[in-house]
């Protein structure tokens, strides 16, 4: 699994002009699914969300994570995170999982967050989707689980 994860103010996704999911202080995760990962991807990607410390404490120092300062996630799929340029201009999706397995571990990946205790809300798996958001920081943090 490929996650970008962006510390937000605030975040929103639209599907045909209808917000599916908004959020406010948090974090924004966009996952792509690759062909290989199961159900241990999944857990483990869940665990570091809800675990990563990002926000800062009263030092300022990123010693918080999104459950200490009562945030929320919006979790959104995005295969073209596995896009591989290596050759050429135009990228190669072929280590993305196909469409019907990315769409059980994205959401079993969702919830597991939510069985963390956290507030998740998503975009709508394979839809093309407006993604607004306000990086607070900005912070953004690439995870990938092999």
């Amino acid at each position: 699994m490929i996650l970008v994860l962006q510390r937000v103010s605030k975040a929103r996704v639209t599907v045909s002009g209808k917000e599916t999911g908004a959020i406010g202080r948090g974090l924004l995760v966009f996952c792509a699914v690759e062909r290989d990962d199961g159900e241990s991807e999944a857990a483990w990607c869940a665990r570091k969300v809800a675990e990563i410390r990002v926000f800062p404490d009263s030092k300022d120092k990123m010693n918080l994570s999104v459950r200490e300062v009562n945030g929320e996630v919006l979790a959104v799929s995005q295969f073209t995170l596995v896009g591989d340029l290596r050759k050429g201009t135009r990228p190669s999706f072929s280590h993305a999982a196909p469409p019907e397995k990315a769409s059980i571990i994205f959401d079993r990946f969702v919830a597991l967050i939510r069985e963390s205790g956290l507030i998740v809300k998503t975009g709508v798996f394979q839809a093309m989707m407006d993604v607004e958001l306000v990086n607070d920081g900005p912070v953004t943090i690439i995870l990938h689980r092999p």
